[in-house]
């Protein structure tokens, strides 16, 4: 006999829990609905068929977001192990009508998305229990098993839970909603309904629905906006309840292997620890592996468990495994127990212009997405090279920052070598979106977002050229004309020394390494010329009046225009700087901050002899000055690197015997700008700085003479020459 139309079972799970997958797979086995109703975005139904494909690989997550203004977004993520996903793949495999039935995205996102409930409703039954952690006892009394019949039972706890709390505004609405859609489901003609939802909205949904009027009075008015929806790729960190994700799980990786290894667990995660710390040269073997099963087991039955969890496995493993090394814990815990497993949507997933054109892009470029950090090393003598690095620096400027510059493990100076760090966070989906109101493509999109910057009114000068240097490096080679004309106004403009000094490293920059990508940089010669001269002419001014803080920010203004004029080495730049430099060293109304500096500078390009530069030194340190004053000369001229002191004896004595003759007031008033001096030495420059001072001070050191032993030695001597004596 066939079942009356509406015969519903209600399957309350816990979102992400391995154990109410295997136990709604098997509930549905059983039941064989011909509809499924499933938590999540009405509106996201027209998706559901791309679950199907062969080329969907979760973890991935539903992305919602307002039409026109994509920061407005919210993600529904689902793991394999998510019960949702496998009633989805269920149904999908089977051809049964399946849809999401919670409020739509468009609801969702116009209200104000507060949590439904402040507290855990579980926690009450795991205190119950015993537990004090409400994942462990959800773990014990439904991840590691996987029958049937505890829906039922878990509906009855919810409804008792319930009664004891007054529901909130939005659980009401969604409730309301999903009574709505059973409702509907139920009227087309469905003879077996599964409604799979969360377990604290089960006893809403199970039993006789209420008159649908009341429903229809909670829904009316709510606001809605215009939403778009798709299918995003997801990463088992961002499910973990540290990512901060609300219905987060603290082990996705743990839970992942629970669904995929049902049998021999234990035996399998711990191989899985094994191999993870061999491949960091740990020597663990078999044996180990062996032990800490046997561990695990007797720790789940010293606690009447039926199965070994998660806590057993993490002593076992700090115990037998990592020798009590809570490092070698933690590292076990991002790589296995949390994961950064990465997931994959088909190609046909609906998405914006420009996120089609960066797939294809990095496929043709074969830079592969992924959760992990990588690190790639280009070569910008390649072609293939040079178009990643382009694509790269694209993406920085429309702030997706899939890729970060990073320093090489490779040794090499070269111009044409650089180096990125990849790491794709689910996150940049909506990074894209948000970039796609730029451009239909990544060259179009980044070259609009600068020429919209450029533009601005109150840009700044030193982020025009950084601008300009961002969209040399990404070859955007249609916004170059009108970032160099406002560059030039702004330079114009611009009366501000320090504001020029700030530009001028860019510009030197991009002269220096553009021909490397093949890019024209002819005409910004011009422009950095013209901004070197306007610094040479007004840096005696600016050097007048400071304080201690204006003098640091000038050094090291000093600093980045000395090192870009030095890189760019152009004879007419250089000497334009050096000569300015001459010219300033002597005035003693600066700051010795700077002065001190640009003594340091002169010698280094050897304008200024180290024999003179000996004597600045000598001569700003027996000035009638403060000490501390003539410690800022001395941290201007020594800091950032001590060799000069380990190589220059001179120099080293020079100061070692103006320190030794401070009086201890002068001392102390001295102190911090020594320490910060000689703090930013490496640590082998000073110990070898300290041997240096040692050393002298036992040479200057009256050596004592024993006459009679000197005596002896002569007479031995003579006797060997035959020298009478």
């Amino acid at each position: 006999m066939s079942p009356p139309a509406g015969d519903v079972r209600v399957f309350g799970i816990r979102h992400h829990g391995p154990g109410s997958a295997r136990s709604v797979r098997r509930a549905l086995d059983e039941f064989v609905p011909d509809a499924v109703l499933i938590e999540g975005p009405a509106d996201a139904d027209p998706l559901v068929a791309l679950t199907a494909s062969d080329t969907m690989e979760p973890p991935v997550a539903l992305l919602a977001y307002a039409t026109g203004e994509p920061r407005t977004a919210a993600f529904w993520p689902f793991a394999v192990f998510s019960p949702e996903w496998q009633a989805l793949s269920w149904a999908a495999g089977r051809g049964v009508d399946v849809r999401f039935c919670d409020l739509p995205a468009a609801n969702t996102l116009a209200a104000d998305r507060a949590e439904s409930q402040s507290e855990d409703p579980l926690a009450a039954l795991a205190a119950a229990a015993g537990y004090d952690d409400t994942e462990r006892w959800w773990d014990a009394v439904i991840e590691s098993g996987s029958g049937t019949d505890s829906f039922d039972a878990i509906t009855d706890a919810m409804s008792a839970l319930r009664d004891t709390v007054q529901l909130d505004e939005p659980t009401r609405r969604r409730e309301a909603y999903m009574r709505q859609t059973l409702r509907k489901v139920i009227k087309g003609g469905a003879l077996r309904i599964a409604v799979v939802c969360g377990a604290w909205h089960a006893p809403a949904l199970a039993g006789p629905l209420g008159p649908a009027t009341a429903d229809a009075r909670i829904l009316k008015g709510i606001p809605k906006i215009k939403t778009s929806l798709t299918w995003v790729p997801w990463t088992h960190s961002r499910l973990s309840t540290a990512s901060g994700y609300g219905a987060g799980i603290t082990s996705p990786g743990w839970y992942h292997h629970l669904f995929t290894a049902p049998d021999r667990t234990i035996t399998r995660w711990l191989t899985k620890v094994a191999r993870v710390l061999r491949d960091e040269d740990l020597p663990v073997s078999s044996a180990h592996v062996i032990e800490s099963v046997r561990l695990a087991d007797t720790l789940a039955a010293l606690r009447a468990r039926p199965l070994a969890g998660l806590s057993e496995v993490t002593e076992a493993t700090r115990a037998v495994m990592c020798d009590g090394d809570d490092v070698l814990l933690d590292l076990i815990t991002r790589r296995l127990v949390v994961g950064e497993a990465l997931g994959a949507v088909p190609d046909d997933t609906p998405t914006v212009p420009l996120d089609a054109d960066l797939r294809a892009r990095a496929k043709t470029l074969r830079l592969k997405q992924q959760a992990t950090e990588k690190t790639i090393d280009l070569d910008l003598r390649r072609d293939n090279d040079v178009a990643r690095s382009r694509l790269l620096h694209r993406l920085q400027i429309l702030g997706v920052d899939w890729g970060t510059p990073a320093d090489s493990d490779v040794r090499g100076t070269g111009t044409f070598r650089e180096t990125w760090s990849l790491t794709w966070q689910p996150e940049l989906a909506v990074s894209i979106i948000e970039a796609s109101l730029w451009g239909t493509t990544v060259e179009a999109a980044a070259t609009a977002k600068v020429r919209e910057e450029a533009a601005g009114g109150d840009v700044s000068l030193a982020r025009l050229t950084g601008l300009l240097e961002q969209a040399l490096l990404s070859d955007l080679r249609d916004a170059l004309a009108e970032l160099l004309r406002a560059l030039e106004t702004a330079a114009t403009l611009d009366h501000d020394v320090m504001h020029l000094m700030d530009a001028l490293p860019a510009l030197t920059r991009t002269l220096r390494y553009g021909d490397v990508r093949g890019t024209d940089v002819s005409s910004l010669t011009r422009v950095t010329d013209s901004l070197l001269v306007r610094i040479c002419a007004g840096l005696p001014s600016a050097m007048s009046g400071l304080d201690d803080d204006s003098a640091l920010d000038l050094r090291r203004a000093v600093d980045d225009v000395h090192a870009a004029v030095m890189l760019r080495d152009d004879d007419r730049a250089s000497a334009r700087w050096l000569g300015t430099l001459t010219g300033l060293v002597d005035r003693s109304d600066v700051n010795g901050l700077v002065i001190g500096r640009m003594v340091r500078l002169l010698r280094d390009a050897g304008t200024v002899s180290e024999t003179e530069a000996a004597t600045r030194l000598s001569r700003a340190l027996s000035v009638g000055a403060e000490p501390a004053a003539k410690a800022g000369w001395v941290d201007g001229f020594l800091g950032g690197g001590g060799l000069l002191l380990v190589h220059d004896r001179q120099l080293l004595r020079l100061l070692d015997g103006w320190v030794s003759g401070l009086r201890e007031q002068d001392f102390v008033d001295a102190l911090p700008l020594l320490r910060r001096t000689f703090g930013s030495f490496e640590t082998g420059e000073r110990r070898a700085i300290g041997q240096s001072v040692e050393g002298d001070s036992t040479a200057d050191a009256p050596a004592e003479v024993d006459a009679r032993r000197g005596t002896v030695a002569i007479r031995t001597v003579a006797d060997i020459l035959g020298v009478t004596s």
